[in-house]
């Protein structure tokens, strides 16, 4: 699909006018510290926005930069990351800081391919980064710009993939604030999920998320939530006050090995430093 000049300046008003009546205010956005965009940006992943609000400022209070973070234990960044979920991103984010600082003289990069190489930064990631820290014009696409997209372009058609959407979201892009027009896709397509039925159901990237309560994710990051304060505790005992089936649970802290967030030394757990 070809987009011509007009009906790109058709589609960019909407979209802005939108941004100015309902444009939407996270901390997030009052900066460009590369620091912080990058722990907002980790904080986002699968998370809803409101959630990550009311963690990013106490985070940041506690960890203001690469410095402070490198040098944390992962105790206490996931007891500061508790309700975030998805705790791997929280072991990310200090290791990405650890490199920043032991790599780059703590100043994160600004080139999307060498970004990607850093613990938990995919493609969207990568280039988010770019857009929101540095006002790089690159193509990305999430969950709300997707929406968007599928909305506009794609309403009889189903099984869409990425690649149908990606030439249009160059297209469209604004080159001038790139910043900005992201963040404007991004509210445009908060709202539609208001308003219409989920147009993303017709992605082909579309996977419906598994309910939390009684999940293997509860149970790890019940498990990480008892250890968090230093303790040290075995299988049984982490059993106990879990609250699980003690296989589940065993299961579990395989993982949680496996993943790098619980070293086990003579059969007692504890989060590595």
């Amino acid at each position: 699909m070809r987009l011509s000049s007009a009906e790109v300046a058709s589609f960019r008003a909407v979209i802005f006018d939108h941004y100015r009546r309902e444009g939407r205010s996270f901390p997030w956005r009052e900066t460009r510290d590369p620091y912080r965009i990058l722990v907002s940006e980790l904080m986002l992943q699968q998370t809803q926005t409101e959630r990550v609000a009311a963690k990013y400022a106490p985070f940041l209070e506690r960890f203001p930069n690469f410095d402070s973070l490198a040098t944390a234990g992962l105790a206490e960044v996931f007891g500061l990351w508790k309700g975030l979920g998805y705790n791997r991103r929280a072991k990310a984010l200090r290791d990405t800081a650890l490199r920043v600082v032991d790599e780059h003289a703590g100043k994160l990069p600004a080139e999307p391919s060498l970004l990607e190489t850093f613990p938990g930064i995919g493609p969207y990631t990568a280039r988010a980064i770019c857009a929101f820290a540095f006002d790089m014009p690159v193509v990305f696409i999430e969950t709300n710009i997707r929406r968007v997209f599928i909305q506009h372009f794609f309403a009889e058609e189903s099984d869409l993939h990425d690649r149908r959407l990606l030439p249009l979201v160059e297209a469209t892009l604004d080159r001038e604030d790139p910043r900005r027009w992201y963040y404007a896709l991004m509210d445009y397509g908060a709202a539609l999920r208001r308003q219409v039925p989920n147009p993303n159901t017709r992605s082909s990237h579309y996977v419906r998320q598994a309910p939390f309560e009684n999940s293997n994710r509860q149970i790890r990051g019940r498990i990480l939530d008892l250890l968090s304060k230093g303790a040290r505790l075995s299988e049984v005992d982490i059993a106990a006050r879990a609250g699980f089936p003690a296989e589940r649970v065993r299961r579990s802290l395989i993982a949680l090995q496996e993943d790098g967030l619980l070293v086990c030394e003579e059969s007692v757990y504890r989060i590595p430093n």
